[in-house]
């Protein structure tokens, strides 16, 4: 049984790592074949390459800046509704439950959204990216049910001390809820992360695009890097170069940030998930 989780296991990394062994192969040399398990042809070019395209940091501010900002206003806007809906005493609760479940079944489609954000002025705007996400009934059923796992007692002596209701929520629950909130974040921040849809569809600003727009372009089309975009690099070095092998660099180099902050997150993944859905 280890034997083939073992063989699974490996069959699973085995294209990541023939990713990463691409794009640390000359262009020349993978264009001949055999490039199976270790570069034939180490070469840094790819990356020399990826590093000078102007998109590539264009699309590095755009994806960190709405993955910050956005995590930032889903988490908060989100956590303060199930905050709300977590009290037994919030009026007319049951039927804003059933309306915002209603939204997770039934949805007007692309065109309608499509004109209510350009009735909103947000097309062609960061904010396109930003307050159309900042709530998920999803999420905010998973937090609710957190939140009402807290003892009740809690919240009584809180009133009794005089404590209003944002109060009570910034202090108290918030804190005492920090894997579910961590789980939230990690799911709504690979999600900014990885999106590349509303850039296609609701910008046309080149200096909106986001990373996972731009490596969605180099992978489904052949176009990478322009000789303008070049910087002026060596004539050499751009004939030794490959579409496929700079189409590598790129998807590693567009991996790093989230491979570096997952490992910090992942830890309360399963327990927030179980806390969440078990509560209340």
């Amino acid at each position: 049984m280890i034997g083939v989780m073992t063989a699974f296991m490996l069959i699973c990394l085995y294209p990541f790592w023939y990713v990463v062994v691409g794009s640390f192969n000359s262009g020349s040399g993978y264009m001949r074949g055999g490039v199976l398990f270790w570069p034939r042809c180490f070469s840094l070019e790819n990356y020399q390459v990826v590093m000078v395209d102007s998109r590539l940091w264009i699309g590095f501010r755009v994806t960190i800046a709405r993955t910050i900002v956005g995590t930032v206003f889903h988490l908060a806007f989100t956590s303060m509704v199930a905050y709300a809906m977590s009290r037994d005493d919030l009026p007319c609760r049951k039927g804003i439950y059933w309306y915002c479940m209603l939204t997770m079944f039934f949805g007007g489609g692309l065109i309608p959204f499509y004109l209510l954000l350009k009735t909103l002025g947000l097309l062609n705007s960061f904010w396109v990216y930003i307050i159309p996400g900042m709530f998920s009934v999803y999420n905010m059923i998973i937090i609710s049910n957190y939140f009402r796992g807290v003892a009740e007692e809690i919240h009584e002596s809180a009133v009794m001390d005089g404590a209003s209701e944002f109060i009570i929520y910034s202090r108290l629950y918030l804190p005492l809820s920090k894997p579910v909130l961590a789980t939230v974040t990690l799911w709504v921040g690979v999600g900014q992360w990885n999106s590349f849809f509303d850039t296609m569809v609701y910008t046309t600003d080149r200096n909106l695009q986001t990373l996972q727009l731009f490596l969605y372009k180099m992978i489904k089309t052949s176009e990478f890097t322009s000789k303008a975009e070049m910087g002026g690099l060596p004539a050499e070095l751009v004939s030794n170069i490959s579409t496929t092998t700079v189409r590598y660099a790129t998807i590693v180099v567009s991996t790093i940030p989230i491979l570096c902050i997952y490992p910090f997150l992942q830890r309360f993944l399963t327990k927030g998930i179980m806390l969440g859905s078990l509560k209340g």
